[in-house]
């Protein structure tokens, strides 16, 4: 019973406020890419529309079908998207890989906000989800930069 009880206590106040309120949760009408990504495990999915400008991200929307968690971290996400380079996605994505499975550090700001998804580090059929919405948004940039360079 005490898997249950910790899985609860996983679903925190900031989490469930963050999943309630995602920045640029709707489809943007023309983006240079789009890319859509699926938990096996899961079933959640995020897609994320994304358009670049001077090699930053200029404009996002997304959408989300996932559990709280995967909604929570494309909150952070979406409010912290807009500006950042393929490279900050990157490092971004990287540190979140690492905070779930190896307790590594925080990732940088501004994405320091999925901080709150530490908890999730022992419930590793939650990362996937929890994984969605950076690397479906690392997938976009690297497409928008080959694009761009074509």
């Amino acid at each position: 019973m005490s898997g249950e009880t910790d899985l609860i206590k996983l679903y925190s106040g900031r989490i469930l406020e963050l999943a309630a309120d995602i920045p640029h949760n709707a489809r943007l009408d023309s983006p240079q890419v789009s890319v859509k990504k699926r938990s096996p495990l899961c079933g959640s999915t995020v897609t994320v529309d994304i358009s670049m400008q001077d090699g930053k991200v200029s404009d996002y929307g997304q959408e989300v079908k996932a559990c709280a968690l995967g909604q929570a971290a494309a909150s952070v996400v979406g409010g912290a998207i807009i500006g950042r380079t393929p490279e900050e996605l990157t490092a971004a994505r990287d540190a979140l890989r690492a905070m779930l499975k190896e307790d590594g550090p925080t990732p940088p700001a501004p994405f320091d906000g999925l901080e709150v998804l530490r908890p999730a580090t022992s419930f590793k059929n939650r990362h996937a989800s929890i994984m969605l919405a950076l690397d479906a948004a690392c997938e976009a940039v690297q497409e928008a930069r080959q694009i761009h360079s074509a």
